[in-house]
């Protein structure tokens, strides 16, 4: 009898289940969300498509409805995600009404006009994917308000403005704003961040500490191509968790570098600046770093004989600089298996038989008008 009643009892609640009707205003809020969709670009075999509301999203989907594009849990819709079919159109704001969602993944479409404002109310949102859309506008101070995002992905859009300050109040260990047309300073970045990429925008000023206080797990830092300034300041290498660094395609004219205590920096890249001095020797002293790149700056002298002894270092671009005298002997004989190039400067005997020398030196009337007739840079 027992068994019987369990039975009935499993059967009620799964009967129940199945023909649970999604909340009414996420059901709304759908049905708006495909709206603001041109219905010209979407594809007959896409996600969209079998967006049939003679259905209801979060049952047990018939064979022809609600194929993918969303996950619910109970009656409520959890997850957003569009298939890369091309989309043309907005994201409605009543995507505000869907207040369980957790995840936003409608990149690689073409949506277009601002971000809505009511997207940054939702309030257990954890990951937000906008990547290569045609998006525009700022991204405001409200965003704030996302009290559970651990990752946005806005990269490749055309938003423009500044950055909020109010980034920093967020818990995010992934910001991607990459491909866009953002302006003005680094503002001050959340305490949690790992993954930090803000490349091919017009971010300027210098490198502030502020922005950078307390940031103990962050271990990419991506923005180069960007109109930054000033000295790379010696605390920037030093942060602890550092793992991966590019800085190349700025406007830096100094860079300091300070002797590590420990350090887990593989891969710094400074090429392309306006970096005026001799090679950091101090760089050497980063216990694995494996890849460094000067390549394309002012920088003159001998190449210090640390980089050719050091293990670690595999990959090494110092041309289109102004280094002198012997290259160390170290790189050529064999028992280096450094690749890279130390072309374009004014080294003497670079072995053309090294892949290191491929690219010629410069003429030594050049070479000659950048160190003087003394020998020593002009200043």
């Amino acid at each position: 009898m027992t068994t019987i009643f369990l039975f009935l009892y499993l059967l009620l609640i799964s009967t129940a289940t199945a023909t649970a009707t999604t909340l009414y205003s996420d059901v709304s809020a759908l049905k708006a969300i495909k709206a603001a969709i041109d219905p010209t670009t979407i594809p007959s075999y896409s996600c969209l498509a079998s967006w049939n509301f003679t259905s209801d999203p979060c049952s047990n989907h018939h064979v022809t409805h609600f194929l993918c594009g969303l996950s619910c849990s109970g009656n409520r819709v959890t997850q957003l995600t569009f298939d890369r079919a091309g989309y043309v159109g907005t994201l409605s704001p009543l995507v505000s009404k869907l207040t369980q969602l957790i995840t936003i993944d409608i990149s690689d479409n073409k949506l277009s006009g601002p971000i809505p404002a009511s997207l940054f109310s939702l309030p257990n949102l954890q990951t937000l994917n906008l990547r290569s859309n045609s998006f525009s506008g700022t991204i405001p101070p409200a965003i704030s308000n996302l009290k559970s995002i651990q990752a946005i992905e806005i990269s490749h859009n055309s938003l423009s403005g500044s950055l909020p300050d109010t980034l920093s109040l967020l818990t995010l260990t992934r910001l991607d704003l990459s491909f866009n047309k953002f302006t003005g300073p680094i503002p001050k970045l959340p305490k949690t961040l790992i993954e930090l990429a803000v490349k091919s925008n017009s971010l300027s000023g210098y490198l502030p500490k502020t922005s950078f206080n307390g940031l103990t797990q962050l271990e990419v830092v991506e923005l180069s191509d960007n109109s930054l300034t000033g000295t790379i300041p010696g605390w920037f290498l030093l942060q602890q968790s550092l793992q991966q660094v590019n800085l190349a395609n700025n406007g830096f004219t100094g860079i300091e570098i300070s002797k590590p205590i420990d350090s887990n920096l593989i891969a710094v890249d400074v090429g392309y600046n306006k970096i005026v001095g001799n090679i950091p020797v101090n760089l050497s002293a980063y216990p694995v770093l494996s890849s460094l790149s000067l390549r394309y700056n002012n920088l003159y002298g001998p190449i210090p004989p640390e980089f050719s002894q050091k293990a670690t270092l595999k990959r090494l671009f110092l041309d289109g600089n102004y280094l002198s005298g012997l290259p160390p002997k170290e790189f050529f004989s064999g028992k280096s298996s450094v690749s890279g190039s130390l072309g374009d400067n004014c080294l003497k005997s670079c072995p053309i038989s090294s892949e290191l020398c491929l690219k010629s030196q410069k003429p030594s009337s050049i070479c000659q008008q950048a160190y003087g007739a003394k020998g020593k840079p002009k200043s």
